[in-house]
């Protein structure tokens, strides 16, 4: 009997259209998921009443973070309340959080990015700027709305890998990424290490030096056009190597 492709879950976001609630993730993560690994693509809805992690790790061989539109909630690190206008997704939270910490307790492949690289930070311990363009010395990391696609997730500022994961998985040292956020890593949780950083000192990668298995977060967006990027083709190859791995060991 022929092995079975591997499976990569992806938590939803929850929007309201009109008077319901949907739960979405962006088809370019799914699209670069199911390209470079080949993965039966599975969407994990954020209820009100989460489905327990242990069930959902029970279904895939890895999961990957996507980034949003919305923050997450500063309660879950203690940071002040947010602003007004500025868009929160309580369910997501409440899917998202629990199910990386058990993900990494049990082994499970992760990715995550933008929203998803917050997450997990968030998840182990450590706390977020809310505003990093409004840090003396920063950038500005977002990205400019009334701009062309092509242009907000064009190339934006210079990243240089310090180690970890990602300094494995990359041969350059030095590369640029795009920038698509207004939040940021402030305390960086004690289990993950700075595997790159920015020019204004902003971390933008991360990875678990004692993880059980794969996990590395990017701050910035390598799902756009994937295939196209040499760095974008090295991360995702390696996730595919991880999830292959984990569907084979069922």
């Amino acid at each position: 009997m022929p092995s079975r492709p591997p499976i990569v879950g992806f938590p939803c976001d929850r929007r309201m259209l009109g008077k319901h609630p949907f739960h979405m993730v962006g088809e370019k993560y799914i699209k670069a998921v199911r390209e470079s690994t080949g993965a039966v693509t599975l969407l994990i809805p954020v209820l009100p009443k989460p489905i327990p992690p242990e069930e959902i790790l029970a279904s895939v061989d890895g999961l990957l973070f996507t980034g949003s539109p919305s923050n997450i909630a500063p309660r879950h690190y203690g940071g002040p309340d947010p602003r007004d206008g500025v868009l929160q997704d309580e369910n997501r939270d409440a899917t998202s959080l629990p199910l990386l910490k058990a993900a990494m307790a049990a082994g499970t492949p992760v990715l995550s990015l933008c929203r998803g690289f917050q997450e997990l930070n968030v998840a182990l311990g450590g706390t977020l700027h809310q505003h990093v363009h409004e840090l003396d010395g920063r950038l500005d990391h977002r990205e400019n709305h009334d701009a062309p696609l092509e242009e907000q997730y064009g190339p934006s500022h210079e990243v240089e890998v310090k180690g970890g994961l990602l300094g494995q998985i990359v041969r350059e040292r030095t590369f640029r990424v795009n920038s698509l956020h207004s939040q940021g890593i402030d305390r960086l949780a004690p289990p993950l290490n700075a595997d790159a950083i920015a020019p204004d000192g902003t971390i933008e990668a991360v990875s678990m030096p004692d993880a059980k298995g794969f996990v590395l977060g990017l701050q910035w967006h390598p799902e756009w056009r994937w295939a196209e990027n040499a760095v974008s083709r090295e991360v995702f190859a390696a996730f595919s190597e991880a999830v292959h791995q984990g569907a084979r060991q069922r």
